[in-house]
């Protein structure tokens, strides 16, 4: 399952560094043409200034690039370039910490493993674009604020790879993108969990992805980093992995390509023998509220309480068997019944244990609002919601988003349908010369793409894009951890 390409080896006989209007340049002479790539490394950090004289802000940080290439270089030319030396203020002592040069282009240079890898330090916003060059053979490397390059790939029928710059107002966004025509015969869409047995657990989309055998997809709903739970709706194949919170924005489909968006609630209603209705809060969810929540077998095996005192009702075939006390969050997991699920009776709730004693009778009533949803067997929910029927319709404060997620300028994913009832997932990541759009920007760059409706899913580090064993919009080193995400699959036939 590899493939190795050997090439002869080569030789950079020198480095040079230079200036252009839109940045630094560097270029690598070299004696034959030879492999290289590109990946981004670690946030590299400016020093603040240590007594706090200065009201001026702190420079933003810098990207680390580190570029191989498959080739030597002298001694001599290494040397040239050393691991950069600490930079101290005249005024610190030495004991307190000291950190390189962030502002040198070239970190350093060293030979690894036969290959030479140079260490590179590049203003956010910026981006190496990398070009060769023969006769004589050279490796340019550009430092430019707008370095995607376009593409218009048609990888597969009814699946389509895009990525340029969109513009909104005075700005410029790389946005990478996949277009597929869910009504191409052996094309289909399904949620992804990064585990298979139970809701806990977060994996590197690409890994899910290649799990599944999925050909595509893109991160998908909110979870808790720490304990590694949902936090919104999954529902495959018509179970729920995760309920709703929040009436958040979501979107559901079906296997015929047909799309819905809109806010989403799920509304259980326990109903018992004794004549009690008591409303179910959350399901399959690690959003914990007073009230009572319901952990079915999808959730796994076993169920740990996430709050201090709750009491924890086993029910078995419609009957309620057990009442077991939860005592400390995070100590006594209690074991979900294959022919049942648990109610967990959270804070206030913990009163309406005696009215459901063992032995009681009940059933569950569930429908969700809009009924819309209903119909659809998939849904992923996260939001808020950006577009419908052509109009932006972005509310984050009433899907309880906070005024600085609102504000801020990151990476951003989400998924959207055309006028032609065709499907489009995609990243966004730094304006040319900045940070990443708002919530705003990002509708309406989701709009200037021609998106009838819209949902922002989860963004920041989770923003992931895949095909085909890649990840189309980063390095796979700077993704981080999803619990779910949205997988494209081809079934051939």
């Amino acid at each position: 399952n590899q493939l190795v390409i050997s090439t002869p080896p080569a030789k950079i006989n020198n480095i040079r560094q230079g200036k252009r209007p839109t940045g630094d340049r560097l270029v690598f002479d070299l004696d034959r043409p030879t492999p290289w790539k590109a990946a981004p490394g670690q946030i590299i950090r400016k020093s603040a200034d240590p007594k706090n004289l200065s009201s001026t802000p702190p420079a933003p940080p810098n990207r680390e690039w580190i570029i191989t290439l498959d080739s030597t270089a002298d001694n001599g030319l290494i040397q040239r370039y050393p691991p950069q030396a600490p930079t101290t203020p005249p005024d610190q002592t030495k004991q307190l910490p000291t950190t390189p040069d962030p502002d040198a282009l070239i970190q350093k240079v060293e030979m690894v493993n036969n290959q030479t890898r140079i260490t590179l330090s590049v203003p956010f916003g910026s981006s190496p674009q990398i070009t060769t060059l023969p006769n004589p053979n050279r490796l340019v490397v550009d430092i430019i604020p707008d370095a995607l390059v376009a593409r218009d790939i048609t990888w597969n029928q009814g699946l389509r790879w895009q990525q340029r710059f969109i513009n909104v107002g005075q700005d410029r966004f790389p946005v990478v993108w996949l277009e597929i025509n869910p009504r191409q015969a052996g094309l289909t869409l399904k949620p992804i969990s990064s585990s298979l047995d139970s809701q806990t657990g977060i994996a590197p989309l690409i890994q899910t992805a290649q799990r599944d055998l999925a050909v595509a997809g893109i991160n998908g709903g909110y979870f808790n980093r720490n304990n590694k739970l949902p936090l919104g709706a999954v529902k495959r194949d018509n179970q729920w992995l995760s309920g709703p919170i929040l009436n958040r924005g979501a979107i559901a489909w079906n296997n015929n390509g047909e799309f819905y968006f809109g806010r989403l609630t799920l509304n259980e209603t326990l109903n018992t023998s004794n004549n009690q209705t008591l409303p179910i809060l959350f399901l399959n969810s690690a959003y914990v509220q007073n009230g009572i929540a319901r952990y079915t077998p999808t959730w796994g095996q076993t169920y740990t309480p996430l709050l201090d005192n709750e009491i924890i009702l086993t029910v078995q075939n419609n009957q309620i068997t057990n009442q077991t006390p939860g005592g400390k969050a995070g100590v006594t997991s209690v074991t979900i019944p294959r022919d049942g699920y648990l109610l967990t009776l959270r804070g206030t709730a913990t009163s309406n244990a005696a009215k459901l004693s063992i032995g009681t009778k009940v059933n569950i009533t569930s429908t969700t609002n809009s009924a819309n949803f209903n119909r659809y067997p998939h849904i992923i929910g996260a939001g808020p919601l950006l577009i419908q029927n052509r109009q932006i319709v972005l509310d984050a404060q009433s899907e309880k988003f906070s005024n600085a997620f609102i504000i801020e300028r990151a990476a951003r994913s989400a998924i959207c349908t055309t006028s032609t009832g065709n499907l489009i997932i995609a990243a966004v990541h730094n304006r040319a010369g900045g940070l990443g759009p708002t919530l705003a920007e990002h509708a309406q760059l989701m709009q200037v793409m021609g998106c009838v409706n819209a949902l922002n899913l989860d963004g920041g580090s989770s923003t992931s894009l895949y095909l085909g064993g890649q990840l189309l919009d980063r390095s796979p080193n700077t993704a981080a951890r999803v619990h779910n995400g949205i997988g494209i699959f081809i079934n051939h036939r």
